[in-house]
């Protein structure tokens, strides 16, 4: 994280506090039209623009945003590269995909590459804004009904495990195992703790220690990891 984003005022003006969100897109009514929409929100500042994954990996690197919102399809280099090539760096900047309808395999593939979660390109106003907060806070956008149908779609086209998937759930425990196959059927950490009658705060220490040994970023990363190990069987 860049010390101008730790603290105090930042060098482009912007609230110290506020999410600092990057859009890309290829079309120039759809950046001006988030920017707008975003900018009215409280604690949410739009501090760039990019119009395709290129260019948006620049800006990643020198704007520090929390969130990209990230259009799929662009020429040149589409979303679903850059995405890959955000979230390697080391700056902390979460990926939301925009996308014009839900089951879409280029989402599906966004998300293998690392992106947080996704959201539709006509999401009200609101939704926009409490996208970009969720993922900003480190959790990630998996609607259930949605995100669940999308891998459980998806992860039918790979025939076999990923021998790296197979390899790191040994390093799981069983509870650890099943705390996974929860989280990729949609179960938050709330109603996880419900299911097997312990605290949320144990809960959310399992959470953060799958992420760790499988080297995953969030819940999505996590769900995607569950159906492409066959831990989770599609369908």
């Amino acid at each position: 994280m860049s010390d101008l984003h730790a603290g105090g005022p930042q060098a482009d003006g912007t609230r110290a506090d506020d999410i600092r969100v990057l859009i890309v897109d290829d079309q120039m009514m759809v950046r001006e039209g988030f920017s707008v929409l975003l900018n009215a929100m409280p604690g949410i500042t739009v501090v760039g623009e990019a119009v395709d994954g290129r260019e948006a990996i620049d800006k990643v690197a020198a704007l520090f945003p929390d969130v990209v919102l990230m259009d799929i399809r662009m020429p040149g280099m589409n979303g679903i590269d850059a995405t890959r090539e955000i979230v390697a760096q080391v700056v902390d900047a979460k990926v939301l995909v925009l996308t014009t309808f839900d089951l879409d395999e280029y989402v599906y593939q966004a998300l293998r590459a690392g992106a947080s979660g996704f959201l539709l390109k006509d999401a009200s106003a609101r939704q926009l804004a409490d996208g970009v907060r969720v993922v900003a806070s480190g959790e990630a956008l998996l609607a259930p009904t949605v995100t669940r149908r999308l891998i459980t779609e998806f992860s039918k086209l790979a025939e076999a495990p990923r021998p790296p998937a197979l390899a790191k759930v040994g390093d799981l425990t069983e509870r650890e195992t099943e705390v996974l196959v929860l989280i990729a059927q949609g179960l938050s950490n709330a109603e996880i703790a419900s299911h097997l009658i312990v605290a949320e705060s144990t809960i959310k220490t399992h959470v953060s220690r799958i992420l760790v040994k499988l080297g995953l970023r969030d819940r999505t990363q996590a769900a995607v990891f569950a159906y492409e190990a066959r831990l989770v069987t599609p369908g």
